[in-house]
């Protein structure tokens, strides 16, 4: 695998002297598809601001495809990271949909035949193209936050992160929006995501990190991080009910559990053993 991030060291502080991230190193390969997540406060989204210029490092090195943030502007870091606020309504200010998602684009001084050609490729990728000519306050919540999407998928980035991708939303949209993520991380994309929602976690997430006072506190699959429960909710997070279901009855199911459908094949397979033990 290829390095696309690699942080080292990075300490930062805020100006009222709040010691957000604490020698926090990891390194995101390529195509990978990451979960942050912790607290309020562990420093997820201090740490992704880091990853296309947004914050500076107090100290520490975040490079990006070989190239040091810090010596970058944010205009030119977001043709590689993508970043999606928490709010869409934080980030969407134009008038219309064509607009919102070629103001970008436009800025890079682009043609006109090229604009058009990247608003419609990111309006259909999220399933927005009938709604171009719409005024984004006339869309619903979750039809916001695609368009949030599609404005930065106009840039073309390589890395796309987004803060919170289910927050003010219902079950349906969020797993609508899920899948719109992993669909782009299928097309190629490194996809970061920051979310409090452990079930969402479990079925999407190939790696997850967990951040506990800007540190990291563990780092590894969805299946070794809730495996670890105990030590997970020191972080006031605690593994999707099945998870902790399956991890309350060790003598049935051994290792972790991810999902229903997972729980209900292991519990078929010791119903079927049991059966064979009876006629045998």
């Amino acid at each position: 695998m290829v390095p696309i991030i690699e942080v080292k060291g990075l300490n930062h502080y805020y100006p009222n002297g709040f010691h957000a991230l604490r020698g926090v190193s990891l390194t995101i390969d390529q195509g990978e598809f990451v979960a942050i997540i912790g607290q309020n406060g562990s420093g997820k989204t201090t740490l992704v601001k880091h990853l296309n210029s947004l914050l500076r490092a107090t100290t520490g090195t975040v490079c990006v495809k070989g190239l040091d943030v810090s010596r970058r502007k944010v205009s030119e870091m977001a043709q590689i990271v993508g970043y999606c606020f928490q709010n869409p309504d934080h980030q969407i200010f134009c008038e219309s949909v064509y607009k919102e998602v070629a103001f970008g684009p436009q800025n890079l001084h682009l043609s006109q035949t090229e604009v058009d050609q990247r608003v419609e490729e990111a309006l259909a990728a999220v399933g927005l193209l009938q709604f171009k000519d719409r005024m984004p306050r006339e869309l619903s919540k979750g039809q916001r936050q695609r368009l949030a999407v599609a404005a930065v998928l106009s840039m073309r980035p390589e890395v796309l992160i987004i803060d919170e991708p289910t927050t003010g939303q219902d079950y349906r949209d969020g797993i609508e929006m899920l899948n719109l993520v992993e669909r782009l991380h299928q097309s190629g994309h490194t996809v970061l995501i920051i979310t409090h929602d452990m079930l969402l976690v479990a079925r999407y997430a190939k790696r997850v990190i967990v951040l506990r006072d800007g540190q990291i506190l563990l780092d590894g699959t969805a299946r070794e991080v809730f495996g670890q429960s105990d030590l997970l909710r020191t972080t006031f997070l605690a593994p999707p009910p099945i998870t902790s279901l399956a991890q309350a009855l060790p003598e049935f199911f051994q290792g972790t559990v991810l999902s229903v459908d997972e729980m209900v094949e292991k519990t078929l397979a010791l119903l079927r053993k049991r059966e064979e033990v009876l006629r045998s």
